[in-house]
C-alpha cells in the first residue's frame, strides 16, 4: 500500500516496504524476528518517509511553490536524498547542507538529483561538532534566500507523524502482535511515530530504541567522534520524548560494523549502519525476550552507500584492527545486555 494515495509518479512507492522473516540471524532465540526493509523507498531509505510528509503537507497548502520555492535543509545524508528525489519531482530547488563526513557517493547522488550542495568542514567552536554549525549555516541561508521553507526533521512534527505509518503496516502485517520493537534514534521521528502508533491502538509492545555511544539523546555521556552516522545525535531533537523509548540501548561504531556483517552473513540483507545498530541491540536484550514473541527490528536503509566504510575490510581494519572473527563466529543467546531502563509510557 503507498505511503499516500495522493501521490503520484516515483513518490506513490515511498511506504508499504515489505517485512521480511530472520530465521538465520539469531538460532535458539525462541522468538520469530522479523525485519522492516526501508531500503525498499525509492530514494533508500526510511527518510523518504519523513522527507515526503514534510514537503508535501506545504505543497498542498501553498506554502510551497513549485518553481519558485527553496527548500534547505541539513542532512548528512539520506534524509538530504529523500528530500531531492521529492524536490526533483515536483521542480523546487533544493539547498542541502552536509558536512565533511558525508561521503562522495551521497554528494553524488544528490547532485544527480539537481540539489545544490554545500558542505560544512569547520566544526561548531563551542562543542567541536559538526552538526551545530550545519544548522547554523541552515538558518543563515533560509534568512537570506526568498520563498524558502527549512523542514527542520529535528523538530517538525510532520516527521514522526509519517511513521505512524511505519508502525500501521507492521501491525497490519502480524495482526497487532508485536511484543518487541527495535528502533535506531536519531531525530527521533521513527521512535516517536511508532510510539504514538502504539498508544492510540493500545498495543503492549516494549519500544527499544537504540542510541550510539556518546550521544546525548537520553542524557548526558561523554562525546566521542563516530564514523558511523544514522543514528544518534550530539544535540537533543526537540522532537524526542524519553518515554517513547522503555528500554535504550547504547552501541558502538564497531557494534554497527559487526551487526551489518553478521545480517548480510546469515541473512543475505546488506544493510546500512543503523541497521547494524539495530541488530548489535537485538543480540544485547536477547536473554530478556519471552519465548515465543514476535520481534520487529526497523532497518533504515540498505548497504550500497557504506561500500567504502562498513563493508571495504581495509577501512574496517584500519579503524579496529582485526576482528572480522566477531561476525565468522557462529551467534548465540545469552549475553549480558547492557540496558538503560528508563521506564514505561
Amino acid at each position: 500500500m503507498p505511503y499516500d494515495e495522493g501521490t503520484k509518479g516515483i513518490l506513490s512507492t515511498v511506504g508499504g516496504t515489505p517485512l521480511i522473516e530472520l530465521e538465520r540471524l539469531l538460532p535458539g532465540l525462541g522468538s520469530r524476528v522479523f525485519a522492516k526493509v526501508e531500503r525498499f523507498n525509492p530514494g533508500g531509505s526510511i527518510k523518504d518517509r519523513s522527507a515526503l510528509s514534510m514537503v508535501l503537507a506545504r505543497i498542498r497548502t501553498g506554502e510551497l511553490v513549485p518553481g519558485k520555492s527553496t527548500v534547505i535543509e541539513s542532512s548528512s545524508g539520506n534524509l538530504a536524498i529523500g528530500l531531492a528525489q521529492i524536490c526533483g519531482y515536483f521542480g523546487l530547488r533544493l539547498i542541502c547542507v552536509v558536512d565533511a563526513r558525508t561521503t562522495r557517493q551521497n554528494v553524488a547522488i544528490l547532485r544527480a538529483y539537481g540539489a545544490e550542495v554545500e558542505i560544512v568542514v569547520d566544526p561548531d567552536p563551542a562543542t567541536g561538532e559538526l552538526l551545530p554549525a550545519r544548522l547554523r549555516r541552515v538558518a543563515d541561508l533560509v534568512a537570506e534566500t526568498p520563498d524558502s521553507y527549512w523542514p527542520d526533521q529535528y523538530s517538525n512534527p510532520l516527521n514522526p507523524i509519517a511513521h505512524q505509518a511505519t508502525m500501521r503496516e507492521i501491525a497490519e502485517a502480524l495482526d497487532g502482535r508485536v511484543d518487541q520493537l527495535v528502533v535506531a534514534a536519531g531525530t527521533s521521528g521513527t521512535l516517536g511515530g511508532c510510539a504514538e502508533y502504539i498508544r492510540r491502538h493500545g498495543m503492549t509492545t516494549t519500544i527499544n530504541a537504540v542510541d550510539a555511544i556518546g550521544s546525548v539523546l537520553f542524557g548526558p555521556q561523554e562525546r566521542r567522534t563516530r564514523l558511523i552516522p544514522g543514528h544518534g545525535a550530539s544535540v537533543v531533537p526537540r522532537l524526542l520524548r524519553p518515554s517513547d523509548a522503555d528500554r535504550v540501548i547504547h552501541v558502538g561504531d564497531l557494534d554497527c560494523v559487526v551487526g551489518c556483517r553478521r545480517l548480510v552473513r546469515h541473512e543475505a540483507v546488506l544493510a546500512g549502519g543503523s541497521s547494524g545498530a539495530v541488530v548489535a541491540a537485538l543480540e544485547r536484550i536477547a536473554p530478556d525476550i519471552i519465548p515465543g514473541s514476535n520481534v520487529v527490528l526497523v532497518l533504515p536503509d540498505g548497504g550500497d552507500r557504506y561500500l567504502e566504510t562498513i563493508y571495504d575490510d581495509a577501512w574496517v581494519h584500519r579503524q579496529f584492527g582485526e576482528v572480522s572473527h566477531l561476525w565468522k563466529e557462529p551467534l548465540t543467546v545469552g549475553n549480558t545486555p547492557h540496558l538503560v531502563d528508563i521506564g514505561h509510557r
